[in-house]
């Protein structure tokens, strides 16, 4: 597993849906008529090409979809405020219009977010969750060290924020490349960089550090992370979660409270690692869904 290569290509055929004023770009896999759909929902400031190498590993065990945020990647970028509740709307219009059944979520970042709140809100239509670096619940500025409360307030800045997200673009051209794990490659770089060009086109990118749950505000955000994670703990759906350690989000004392204490959930300490652990372990992540979706759903 370790020797095998991590390709940049994206070797997938594009599909466009239309959803609300606009479009949403996804990737289509697999059978169609498996019984399960596992959906892959992505973060900032990334796009489906995250899941590249982790696809082909999924398709052979039922449908795989792929989809873009409103915004992001191939997606449309209409002329909305792109907030959370935005994003919310438009992937559940996405999942409805595509009639998708029995999901397996497979979430990171601002995705997982997006997915634990669908599984909180239509809890008969999720048959499992696999997620890693998720949004968990509400924090507080106090459980971030102090870089993590230095770039995330300034990232939360109109000003500051807006120069380095918008006219710097710093989340796609450094943030993303320092929490990937392993240097990416100009091909990789290229295919990142794409949807973002301009710096209208930025403006998701930009909004997204301002939506974190942080002493209760936004509301809207905390209300909605504070409901998914009052459910998730003690729900019977099967859950695998994947951690790294030091990782950014899901870090080391998280993890082992959250092994210890969820219910049917189990977990893959991959090792050493940051974020963005699609670039870094796409095979470890794709071949352990594999291991765990046999094991749950094919006994």
């Amino acid at each position: 597993m370790k020797n095998q290569s991590i390709s940049a290509e994206f070797p997938f055929q594009s599909h466009y849906l239309d959803v609300l004023d606009s479009k949403i770009h996804y990737v289509d896999e697999g059978d169609q008529t498996a019984e399960h759909t596992f959906v892959l929902i992505h973060g900032n400031p990334t796009s489906s090409y995250l899941w590249r190498n982790i696809i082909p590993h999924l398709s052979p065990l039922g449908r795989v979809i792929a989809l873009d945020l409103i915004g992001m990647g191939k997606s449309g970028k209409p002329d909305i405020d792109y907030t959370f509740k935005d994003h919310i709307e438009y992937v559940e219009e996405f999942i409805a219009k595509l009639d998708l059944t029995n999901i397996i979520f497979v979430i990171q970042d601002w995705g997982s977010g997006i997915g634990f709140n669908y599984a909180n809100k239509n809890r008969e239509n999720v048959s499992g969750i696999v997620f890693f670096e998720a949004i968990l619940r509400p924090i507080h500025w106090h459980e971030a060290n102090f870089i993590e409360r230095f770039l995330f307030k300034r990232f939360r800045h109109p000003q500051k924020g807006y120069k380095m997200i918008v006219k710097k673009n710093f989340f796609v051209k450094r943030f993303l490349p320092m929490m990937a794990g392993r240097k990416l490659t100009k091909t990789e770089m290229a295919h990142y960089m794409e949807p973002y060009k301009t710096e209208a086109s930025r403006k998701p990118v930009f909004v997204w550090p301002s939506q974190i749950s942080i002493n209760g505000e936004p509301k809207f955000s905390t209300q909605i992370k504070q409901s998914y994670y009052d459910y998730l703990p003690n729900s019977e759906v099967p859950k695998l979660m994947f951690h790294a350690h030091p990782g950014m989000i899901i870090k080391k004392k998280e993890a082992q409270q959250i092994r210890s204490t969820w219910r049917n959930l189990e977990a893959v300490d991959l090792g050493k690692g940051k974020h963005y652990l699609q670039e870094q372990y796409p095979h470890e992540i794709g071949e352990g869904i594999a291991n765990w979706y046999n094991k749950i759903f094919k006994r």
